[in-house]
C-alpha cells in the first residue's frame, strides 16, 4: 500500500526535467513507450532486475536504490505487472503534463486490472515514472497475449 501511495504521489508530482516533456507526444514517442513498458514486463518475466529498474525513471531509481529492492517492490505490490497472463495496451493520455499510458493486464488468476504508467524522458528517452494499478470489472474480451519483445538494449 505504501509503494502504491509513493508512486501515485509521483504520477502527480510535475515533471523533473519540464524541458524534456514540453513537446507532445508523436507517434515515433507513442511506439518508444509501448516498447519501454513491454520490455520492462519482459524484465520481470526473466526476473532481470536490473534491466527492468533501468527502465524507471531517475525518481524511480533514487527512491528504491538499487535493482534487487526494486524487484522486490514489484513482486510484493504489483503482481498482476510482475508476472501478467495477458497485456493489452490501451490509450496514451495526453492530456495533463505528463503522458500516461494506459495497460489493461489480467494476471494468473484471471483477474483483470488497468495498469496506469505516468512516463517521463530521462537522456532523451521514455521511462517509466510509477505504475497504478486498479482493479477492471469490465471481464477480458478483447484481450491478445503480449506479443514477445525484445529489452531495450
Amino acid at each position: 500500500m505504501i509503494a502504491r501511495t509513493a508512486l501515485l504521489l509521483l504520477l502527480l508530482a510535475p515533471p523533473a526535467a519540464a524541458a524534456d516533456d514540453s513537446a507532445a507526444p508523436g507517434e515515433a514517442d507513442r511506439r518508444a513507450i509501448r516498447g519501454v513498458i513491454a520490455a520492462q514486463l519482459d524484465a520481470f518475466r526473466r526476473d532481470d532486475a536490473e534491466a527492468a529498474f533501468a527502465l524507471a525513471a531517475p525518481g524511480i531509481q533514487v527512491k528504491f536504490g538499487n535493482a534487487a529492492t526494486f524487484l522486490a517492490m514489484v513482486r510484493a505490490a504489483y503482481r498482476p505487472v510482475y508476472r501478467p497472463a495477458e497485456v493489452s495496451f490501451r490509450a496514451l493520455d495526453l492530456s495533463g503534463r505528463t503522458p500516461v499510458q494506459e495497460v489493461l493486464v489480467v494476471d494468473s488468476d484471471g483477474a483483470a486490472h488497468l495498469a496506469f504508467y505516468p512516463m517521463r524522458r530521462a537522456d532523451g528517452a521514455w521511462r517509466i515514472a510509477g505504475c497504478v494499478l486498479v482493479p477492471w470489472k469490465g471481464g477480458r474480451a478483447g484481450l491478445r497475449p503480449a506479443a514477445p519483445r525484445r529489452a531495450a538494449a
